[in-house]
């Protein structure tokens, strides 16, 4: 808990960083007393987050979609009508209701309707092969499976016991569209009592290494916010162009935020590079939130396609899902100004650090320093702390981590702290730097090799949009690494290019014995490289290790 003063001392910064943001400002004595009694009925969890933003700014604009906009006093209404129509079709607290959605309004109302009713919200990943989702389901049990029309075919082997379909083309009965108009023509759009019970968020982990776990996340929002807001300037009232997905941690906290900020979320089903610099641009979004592949696929569009859309009014552009790889920050400062945030973390601890412009400019490599109330120490195997500049595991402690996975188990834990699964380092500034997976460090001739630091080297390279390096068996060296390498298209690059730019930067140990050149990188939704997937790919087949290359690299959603 804390001496008293230490307590004292972290409420004054907690409350200096919320009047800063403008979540803490003067309102009326009816507003504020509203805020307070729905804060006190609903709790600060969505069911109360966005009651008091309805209180408080009724007529400002929520969501802006493909459908169009949608104030905060809409989305109240809304969401009660929602709730109300999932009532009726048996939803009670308690019970699990799984989301299958992209990025869109029923997203949105879908989370804030099951969070009114007490009920657990599952969020499933859109990118999930079909027995994935069945595995996931037959573990969770949800009581109903919202989910894009688009996805019913991908969950035709599911044990799905009633289904209700989120963003469809025609209005139905069984649609959320359809369920909200039938209850708000029955006159079901006021309040619901409140649940005797907190719903609880799940949030599945990427799979990029097993089968996704069920990560329950920390009910009430304000923790998650002061920490994150404490290194990043969003401000209450902002536009923001929220273009990772909002069922993975990252695009979920932007939504979280927007309660408490009153942010406006622009929203499209799917990423498109210039789409998302037309909306930037139209919307005027003060903010971007993304996951890094979305900014590599911005840059790699034609000088004059990206002058068609100048941003001034963009002043935060926050990324995490994965690591920023080579001079991608440099890269995109130089071309959009000094407002990119690095955010790394994982599902089981939210965030661990964010790096901000200054950090990004002074060490692109960096995972940044640590937000207020944050810990993160570097450890041995045997769980000791290492000197600074070492690597070790990072372990971290937050407000923010899980307690467990919904199906048993959990992160290895050291006084309190939780394993991010993570290598890392910090340097004589503080700064910290991620190594990659501590599952990922290879030895090779009785060298420790870390793929990382290999790709970021490779990715420094001008003819190079993507790349990634893994470990694999060698008779002679125990390991040996192979690098998959995505060039930008209309250029050509060598393995011996490649190969070059390494024994210049690095030692020689550190060379990659192969070079295998791909037309893209498998990823999932949220942009992580699927390594397991690499780790089967027949290199022979693909391999241009001694010839030159001509990559037509397509765009990912």
């Amino acid at each position: 808990m804390g001496t008293i003063p230490a307590r004292l001392k972290d409420a004054g910064a907690s409350l200096k960083i919320l009047t800063e943001s403008g979540i803490v400002q003067p309102y009326s004595p009816v507003v504020l007393g509203g805020m307070v009694k729905a804060l006190k009925q609903w709790s600060t969890t969505a069911r109360g987050g966005f009651k008091t933003i309805a209180l408080r700014a009724p007529h400002r604009t929520a969501i802006i979609d493909e459908r169009g906009a949608v104030t905060f006093a809409e989305l109240q209404a809304r969401t009660n009508a929602l709730a109300n129509g999932l009532r009726a079709r048996g939803v009670k607290a308690g019970d699990g209701v799984a989301v299958m959605c992209r990025n869109h309004r029923g997203f949105i109302e879908a989370s804030i309707a099951i969070s009114k009713l007490g009920a657990d919200v599952l969020y499933m990943n859109t990118a999930f092969a079909g027995p994935q989702l069945a595995d996931v389901i037959a573990r969770e049990q949800p009581r109903v499976v919202i989910h894009d029309e688009e996805f019913t075919g991908l969950l035709a082997d599911a044990d799905i016991a009633e289904r209700v379909l989120g963003w469809t083309d025609e209005e139905t009965p069984d649609s959320l569209e359809g369920i909200i108009a039938s209850a708000t023509a029955g006159g079901q759009t006021a309040d619901l009592a409140p649940p005797s019970r907190k719903g609880r968020t799940i949030i599945l982990t990427s799979g990029t290494t097993g089968t996704p776990k069920g990560a329950p996340r920390p009910q009430g929002g304000l923790p998650a916010a002061i920490s994150l807001l404490s290194r990043m300037p969003l401000k209450s009232g902002w536009t923001c162009h929220v273009a990772a997905p909002l069922f993975h941690t990252w695009g979920f906290a932007h939504y979280q935020l927007s309660m408490m900020l009153g942010t406006t979320l622009v929203l499209t089903r799917k990423f498109d590079p210039e789409d998302a610099l037309r909306l930037l641009h139209e919307q005027k979004c003060d903010s971007f939130a993304v996951i890094p592949v979305m900014l590599q696929r911005i840059l790699a569009l034609p000088e004059e396609t990206r002058a068609r859309y100048p941003l001034p009014h963009l002043k935060a552009v926050a990324s995490s899902g994965s690591a920023l790889p080579g001079d991608l920050p440099t890269q995109w400062m130089d071309a959009y100004g000094d407002n990119l945030y690095s955010i790394y973390g994982s599902t089981e601890v939210a965030w661990a650090s964010i790096a901000d412009p200054a950090d990004l400019r002074a060490a692109p490599g960096c995972a940044g320093r640590l937000p207020h109330q944050t810990v993160v120490r570097i450890l041995d195997a045997d769980g000791r702390d290492v000197p600074a500049g070492e690597s070790g595991r990072i372990f971290v402690g937050n407000s923010l981590q899980i307690e467990g996975y919904t199906g048993g188990g959990g992160k290895e834990m050291v006084d309190g702290l939780m394993s991010s699964g993570d290598l890392g380092r910090f340097d004589a500034a503080g700064r910290l730097y991620v190594e990659g997976r501590d599952d990922e460090m290879i030895v090779s001739g009785g060298e420790n090799v870390f793929p990382k630091e290999v790709e970021d080297c490779i990715a420094a390279l001008d003819s190079v949009l993507e790349v990634a390096a893994i470990g694999v068996d060698d008779p002679d060296f125990g390991q040996r690494l192979r690098a998959f390498v995505v060039c930008v298209p209309g250029t050509e690059l060598s393995a011996d290019d490649v190969k070059d730019a390494v024994k210049r930067n690095l030692a020689r140990y550190k060379v990659p014995r192969e070079i295998v050149f791909l037309g893209e990188l498998p990823r999932n939704a949220t942009g992580k490289v699927l390594k397991r997937e690499l780790a089967t790919h027949d290199s022979a087949a693909d391999s241009a290790a001694d010839s030159a290359a001509d990559s037509d690299s397509e765009s990912t959603e």
